[in-house]
């Protein structure tokens, strides 16, 4: 007769178990080495943010604690106030904790946030005008964006601001466009940047900059299929100029 698997919760009880175990503070850090973050309890996640415990009480304890008081719901947990959480006059959930818990549900959220950014297609000028224009509609500082995409020029995430400076400030340096690209695992990106003057011309250093941009992409495997120029405010029409459209640069 087979004999059956055992339950997954079980592996939890196992590893709770042995944490007395092991040395010191570091336990709950040492348990989630062992067997990956994705495979302990929320309490040994949440005693890993919270790093020590008080006198008579472990980290886990106070991990436990701070479960029980939301009925053991990380969601309730991850939406609860600075202030609320003071509130719960759990002992050891001092301010610096409190923050770095905030910290912790703040990243997460984010996180999903940007998961969520559906894959718009980025095909034409108008596109990339579309997603930056209520942004740059009154910025007095040039600012550059760069729009990473995937291989049949989907947005994999909202325009990344890579610099922003001072009234007529020059443009990024690539390593700085190519880093977020990279980043994001992007088969392609479009550059983009503002001219607070509200002329949409491209200057000699635009034209220069966004050669050395398709050079260095077509090094690092990354195709740099556009630069956008936006006007400011109130720009004659067009409100843009395609580096593409306008012939003055080569993106081969």
């Amino acid at each position: 007769m087979n004999t059956p698997l055992p339950a997954p919760a079980s592996s939890y009880t196992i590893s709770l178990s042995r944490i007395k175990d092991l040395p010191g503070h570091r336990r709950p850090r040492e348990l989630a080495l062992e067997v990956g973050v994705e495979n302990v309890p929320d309490e040994v996640l949440l005693a890993i943010l919270l790093r020590s415990g008080i006198s008579g009480q472990s980290v886990i304890d106070l991990a436990r604690q701070l479960l029980d008081a939301y009925q053991g719901s990380l969601a309730q947990l991850a939406t609860a106030r600075q202030e609320e959480l003071l509130e719960l006059g759990i002992k050891g959930l001092g301010n610096v904790k409190r923050l770095e818990l905030r910290a912790a549900f703040e990243l997460g959220r984010r996180a999903r946030k940007e998961a969520a950014v559906p894959q718009r297609l980025i095909r034409e000028p108008v596109h990339v005008l579309a997603e930056l224009e209520s942004q740059t509609a009154h910025l007095d500082q040039e600012t550059i964006w760069v729009l990473p995409l995937d291989q049949k020029y989907r947005l994999r995430r909202a325009p990344i601001e890579i610099t922003k400076g001072i009234l007529n400030a020059s443009l990024s340096h690539p390593r700085e466009i190519f880093r977020e690209a990279i980043r994001m695992a992007a088969a392609a990106v479009i550059i983009a940047h503002n001219h607070p003057s509200g002329d949409p011309t491209p200057s000699a250093e635009d034209l220069a900059t966004t050669r050395q941009l398709v050079a260095t992409g077509n090094v690092v495997g990354i195709q740099v299929l556009d630069h956008i120029i936006i006007g400011g405010n109130h720009p004659p029409p067009p409100p843009y100029t395609s580096l593409r459209e306008s012939g003055l640069v080569d993106f081969s």
